[in-house]
């Protein structure tokens, strides 16, 4: 009866939380993809001294979580908690030919998002990095074996010689994502970004970060179900 009583008072709060339409927003667009409060305040046209203000109470009702760029360390991230994603309805991405994973290197992240991606979704994937290396790295290569995915591991590209502006563009990294944003690129902004952290050259790491990019591909499959592939 105690574990019934919290579960109801962890969803009053949540659907307290919720009740404002500034706060459901924020919640519709992280549903798919991370944001910092500035992007936030931005993309709704809010102040930030209310988007601090809503962000707490979504924080505080447990469907908001925060985390610091691996890039600008200044900078903070805002991420939907996953445990909270049952009770949420993605909005639906429409036409959407193509969807491109970009990471810096394109030797890892990217590499596995889009092995996922072609398992998982029903438009075709690519992926590219801002910098990318020469080789992609072994360890993405064996984690995508070990898991019944193949990764070419030579098949390294630049965002220049792949993005096409119909595609939906995933960055999976901080500091892609911020190099996509800068004014001087503007063809290349990602329509989504996701803060993945950056795997250590151990097989756990890159389990770990394959396991939530895993988790990241579920979400946003659903939302591009039926898109229109040209």
């Amino acid at each position: 009866m105690n574990a019934e009583l919290s579960s109801v008072r962890r969803r009053a709060r949540i659907h307290a939380a919720l009740g404002d339409p500034a706060r459901l927003a924020i919640v519709d667009t992280l549903t798919v993809g991370d944001a910092s409060p500035g992007e936030i305040a931005r993309d709704l046209d809010l102040p930030t001294n209310l988007v601090a203000h809503h962000v707490k109470v979504l924080q505080d009702a447990g469907l908001v979580v925060r985390t610091r760029s691996e890039g600008d360390r200044r900078r903070t991230y805002l991420r939907l908690e996953a445990g909270a994603l049952a009770s949420l309805t993605p909005p639906s991405l429409r036409e959407v030919p193509r969807v491109v994973f970009v990471c810096t290197h394109n030797s890892a992240r990217s590499q596995l998002a889009a092995a996922l991606w072609t398992r998982r979704g029903t438009v075709p994937a690519a992926s590219a990095g801002t910098d990318p290396a020469d080789r992609v790295h072994p360890r993405a290569v064996a984690c995508a074996r070990r898991h019944g995915l193949v990764i070419d591991a030579t098949g390294t590209a630049h965002v220049a010689d792949v993005v096409r502006d119909t595609d939906l563009v995933v960055a999976v990294c901080d500091n892609a994502h911020e190099d996509l944003t800068q004014e001087a690129r503007p063809g290349a902004r990602p329509r989504l970004h996701w803060s993945v952290p950056a795997p250590a050259d151990t097989d756990a790491a890159f389990e770990a970060a394959f396991a939530e990019l895993a988790t990241r591909v579920d979400r946003l499959a659903p939302a591009v179900q039926g898109s229109v592939a040209r």
